[in-house]
């Protein structure tokens, strides 16, 4: 009998930063993507947030899959899900409270981000709890990349600061339309963009093919 072998935790991880990127390659969790991403802080700190909920839910997940009736499985993700948002919300409140007013509403909406419950339905729920961390973690990194990317292109364009701190110079006019809703998707669709012509010439290099001297032929 063919014993499966494990994949690489540096290939899961890679999964859910690249290949199936949340935001720029699934297009899941748009809500708090275009909302949040004023400012670099927010971004971060959603980021973050979201990550250890998709951590900790897919490793219990994954532990209790054997013990869920798959014609239950939503209910039991769904408070899976939620004890570990309202442990994160507490958090938040208690050590970064600024970021809690900041974030407001998206923090305990995390229970219902269609990234989360994905990765519990799609892979949580049939891996092993080795795997389900790794992939949690992976998509948490990849999301939490994709709103620290856009969250610094509004603020740093939109308000000239970075982080709170001043990066352009005195005369930089702002683009004020970035810090508004019309903004995340204007700037989403341009980061989106940019991000599979990247993609694509990166392949493009990688399927060329070589000449004899081992290089890459035009």
């Amino acid at each position: 009998m063919a014993v499966k072998q494990r994949a690489p935790a540096g290939f899961i991880i890679r999964n859910g930063i690249l290949d199936e990127n949340p935001t720029f390659r699934l297009v899941l969790g748009m809500c708090p993507t275009l909302a949040v991403t004023t400012a670099a802080i927010n971004g971060l700190g959603m980021g973050a947030a979201t990550t250890f909920v998709l951590t900790m839910s897919n490793l219990f997940i994954s532990l209790l899959r054997k013990q869920i009736p798959d014609n239950i499985r939503i209910p039991a993700f769904v408070v899976v899900i939620a004890s570990f948002t309202t442990i994160v919300q507490l958090l938040i409140k208690a050590f970064v409270p600024a970021l809690d007013t900041a974030l407001g509403i998206f923090i305990p909406l995390i229970v219902v981000n269609c990234i989360v419950f994905a990765r519990a339905e799609a892979f949580a729920f049939k891996n092993t709890a080795r795997d389900s961390t790794l992939d949690g973690l992976g998509m948490g990194i990849g999301f939490t990349l994709a709103l620290t990317i856009l969250s610094s292109v509004r603020e740093i364009l939109g308000g000239g600061t970075w982080f709170g701190l001043r990066v352009m110079p005195a005369g930089f006019q702002p683009m004020s339309i970035l810090t508004q809703p019309p903004g995340g998707f204007l700037t989403l669709g341009i980061v989106l963009a940019l991000f599979n012509l990247v993609e694509k010439r990166y392949l493009r290099k990688l399927t060329a093919p070589r000449n004899d001297a081992g290089c890459h032929t035009a």
